[in-house]
């Protein structure tokens, strides 16, 4: 069963092209990498995806329908993008935690995000610490386990362990692991190698165009 389909689709602002002709289909509950030299159109490729950019030609596909055919705020819930470099906001980290649940208006649960720290190996006490405080490796945990509090049906991670030191990176790779297992579909943008073997699957993209594919369910 595909959970997200792209059919013809290009990105041309301004008439500078950017993407062409990008067909491809993501099963349910796959893990691709998303691959290529860099300016190749990889990260634009995924904002298209997450509803941060719009296709200038073709269509992109959620679950059979039409992505334009969602409330944004609705498939964004479904369709979480992570971003390079962190987006922390408010003043600590329980802000950041807190958010989720306020958007849904849903009751703040302490011990399931004490959970999702400990996942990531961060103390409890972090939730009252200044995301001024935090170092590169720590915003980038609490930025993907915001996006992770409730469960998203497709995870984009775009050169999320770039830059992390060597621990980080691992506890990172640990938590994409482990969220995948949970049946979450994951698109991924890196080149780290170790981020490619965890991989089930790659997309290569050069020059704006689709090369190369190998797609496989979970």
């Amino acid at each position: 069963m595909s959970i997200i389909t792209l059919e013809a689709v290009g990105f041309q602002p301004y008439g500078t092209p950017i993407l062409q002709e990008i067909s491809f289909t993501v099963p349910k509950g796959a893990y691709l990498a998303i691959s290529g030299p860099s300016g190749g159109g990889k990260s634009t490729l995924l904002k298209l995806i997450a509803t941060l950019l719009t296709p200038t030609t073709g269509e992109i596909n959620f679950q059979g329908k039409s992505q334009s055919a969602y409330p944004v705020t609705e498939y964004r819930r479904q369709v979480s993008y992570c971003f390079q470099q962190p987006q922390l906001f408010g003043e600590t980290v329980e802000d950041n935690l807190r958010f989720p649940f306020e958007i849904r208006q849903e009751e703040f649960k302490l011990e399931k995000v004490r959970e999702l720290l400990r996942q990531v190996d961060l103390p409890e006490r972090f939730l009252d610490k200044s995301i001024l405080e935090l170092s590169g490796g720590e915003r980038q945990r609490v930025a993907l386990i915001r996006n992770l509090v409730f469960l998203p049906q497709v995870l984009l991670l775009d050169e999320v362990t770039v830059g992390l030191d060597e621990e980080s990176k691992q506890i990172v790779q640990a938590l994409i692991r482990q969220v995948h297992s949970q049946g979450v579909t994951i698109l991924q943008v890196s080149h780290d190698e170790e981020d490619l073997r965890q991989a089930k699957g790659e997309i290569k993209i050069e020059g704006g165009r689709l090369v190369h594919e190998s797609i496989s369910g979970q």
